[in-house]
Formats: C-alpha cells, structure tokens, sequence
C-alpha cells in the first residue's frame, strides 16, 4: 500500500510543533508529507517546504491555496494536520473537512466553546474524520491505566488528582520576542484562556480519558500572576465526576524549575494508580495493604491496547514521539479502513476541552461552581 500522503498548516521556522508532527505521522512508514502552508509569511512558507524537503510547488502561502491545489491533483493530501495558533483551527478545519479531507488538529478544538460547536456540526456531517492529538492518550501505560479502571481493577473511582506544572513562562518571555509565548498569551490568537487552554485541556483530558468518567461541575481559581499578562498562566480547579468522584486540577505556567510535570493519581476503592510523564515507562499500583506494585512499558502483564502501540522491549524507554507516533498510527488504520480507532480522541473530546475552558473561566470569574456546559 501507498504512504498515505500528509499536508500541514503551521509549523514553520521557530515552530516546535511542526517537526513533532511530521516525525510523528512518518515514524510507522505509513505516512509521509508532502505539502504545507506553514507560516502567515509566504516566503517563510517556502523556506520551510525546502526545510522539509518538499517539492516547491507544494508549499503554499495560505492554507486556502493548499487545499484548492491539492483536491484538484491526482496524488493530492489525504489528510490535514493543523499546527497553527488556535484561533485558525476552526476555519482551516472547516474548510478541509467541506473539502473532503480529514483533519488532524492540536488541541484546544478551537478558541471559543461556540466555534467548537459550531466545528462539531461540521464534523458530523461530512464523511471523513476529524481528530485532534492529545498526546498523552497515546501513551502505552496511559492506554493500560484506562484498561486497569474500566475492568474495575480499582474498584470504583473516589477521587482523582490530576496535575500540569511548567515553568517557561515564569517570566513575560511573550514580550521579549518569544513567538511561541508570544501567541499563547494573546487572546485574539489563543482564545478564552491560557495556561488552562493550553495545558489545562490536557490535564482534563487525561483523568477522563483514564477514568472514563466525565467531570460534570468545577470551582476554578485562575490567575495571571505575571504582571500585565492577560491570560491566566496559573489554574487550581476542584472537580465532581459524573460518578460521585471527586478530585482537584492543577495547571501552571509560572512553577520555576518544572519541565513537563504532567502526572495522574486516581483513588479507586480496592487501589490506586500513578503515571507520571516524566517517567512515562512506568505505571505503579498501590493497594490497600501496603502492597505496591510497577508495571513497566514493553512487558508481557499489559493488555492489548498497550502492547498494541509499543514498539520496543522493556527497558528500551520510548517517549513523547512514540506517544504521538501512536496517534498518528490510529489515524492511518482509521483512513485504511482497519477500524474506527476508538482510543484517538475527536469532536467528543475537544468539545469537553473547550467546555472545560469556558466554565473555568467562568466560574473563577463568578467565584462559584460552574457546570460543564456542553
């Protein structure tokens, strides 16, 4: 079979993004890229089709030149991935998705809770996928945690801490030339919200993709603890699952000395789990007894949507790329027809991400519980 053939819109030069994608979507063999429009810069766009190596023709100065060219050629893109600021996934989205073209997107779906529903509409009434990558679902162990909680292997769920601490916006980088902070802390460019947008989804979106619950209300303490910074870059939620759980949401951009602190404890009534994504081969069950156990990426004790997106043998670490990579595998097996992919999160998701972002800001703004309103 062909390489399933990849267009991309963003990633140009200074973009970290990009190359994660394109890395990602090309590590299994299955897909490879073949055409952009990577910057607002018509001449930066060029500059990184020939980064990329790509025929010249086929990096465009617009994403609207990309998709009229490419539908119009016989080995034109099978699919969209959208790299860009979040204010332009809606109208890149839409317009590939009323082309014919499946979309890959980053998260959050869109700016605004309106323009996700308004993507969604879209998106169920077309015939090809939309999908967007949070890529910690892609994550073996994170695949094996869901696995563990949904066979009742915890019993049922009490309580869930779910934490996102980075430091890189300790200080206002976005003033001093910093491109990505730069549109991050704007809000005609990143929407709503902020630190709770761009990571806060995440976190969100891993303690219910693992529990399989859904949160239903949240009181939200958001903060812009830069000075003369317009988005929130500091989140504190307290969350109410749809089961009677509870559990608490922290977020933050400003924690000097944090990296990628992404990391999920979930309380079940016989046991509890811990995955950190700094340590991302390894998945620790602890028991009422005092008993503690890890499960480790790679081993012979995971079920078959862990082992079915691991390539190497314990002990061989494998990371953020791979996670990705797995996402990017699940859409290929999706276009090919292998299945639905039901572990690769879509509109369903993204809606609840931007649910999310809507009621905190609400509810930190009103001091008060605020349900999800999707």
């Amino acid at each position: 079979m062909r390489k399933l053939r990849m267009g991309l819109v963003g990633g140009g030069p200074g973009s970290f993004i990009g190359a994660v994608h394109r890395i990602a979507a090309e590590l299994d063999g299955e897909m490879e890229l073949v055409a952009g429009a990577f910057s607002s810069d018509p001449d930066l766009s060029r500059q990184a089709g020939v980064n990329y190596r790509l025929d010249p023709a086929r990096a465009y100065p617009t994403f609207a030149a990309l998709l009229t060219a490419e539908t119009r050629r016989s080995d034109g893109i099978d699919f969209l991935t959208i790299a860009t600021p979040n204010h332009l996934h809606l109208p890149i989205a839409r317009a590939a998705l009323e082309a014919g073209v499946a979309v890959m997107s980053d998260k959050p779906m869109t700016a605004t809770l309106a323009e996700a529903r308004e993507l969604a509409a879209v998106a169920a009434a077309v015939s090809v996928p939309y999908r967007l990558t949070y890529t910690y679902t892609g994550y073996p162990l994170v695949r094996e945690a869901r696995r563990l909680v949904a066979e009742g292997f915890l019993g049922a769920v009490r309580k869930v801490l779910v934490e996102y601490s980075q430091g890189w916006l300790a200080e206002p980088i976005e003033r001093r030339g910093s491109k990505q902070a730069e549109w991050r802390c704007d809000p005609q460019r990143a929407g709503d919200g902020g630190c709770i947008g761009d990571i806060g989804v995440h976190a969100f979106n891993l303690a219910e993709f693992v529990t399989g619950r859904h949160v239903e209300r949240i009181c939200a303490d958001l903060n812009s603890v830069v000075p003369g910074r317009a988005l929130d870059d500091d989140c504190n939620l307290l969350l109410r699952f749809d089961n009677g759980a509870v559990g608490a949401l922290i977020a933050s951009q400003i924690c000097v000395g944090a990296l990628n602190g992404l990391q999920l404890r979930v309380y079940g009534e016989k046991a509890a789990l811990e995955w950190r994504q700094e340590a991302p081969n390894t998945l620790t069950l602890c028991y009422a007894d005092g008993r503690s156990e890890n499960r480790y990426a790679g081993t012979g004790v995971l079920g078959t949507d862990a082992v079915a997106v691991t390539r190497l043998p314990a002990g061989h670490p494998e990371g953020y790329l791979e996670a990705f990579a797995n996402l990017y595998r699940d859409l290929a097996n999706l276009l090919r027809g292998k299945g639905d992919a039901p572990l690769l999160p879509g509109a369903t998701a993204g809606l609840r991400g931007m649910a999310l972002i809507d009621a905190a800001v609400s509810s930190s703004r009103e001091r008060r519980w605020t349900a999800l309103p999707v």
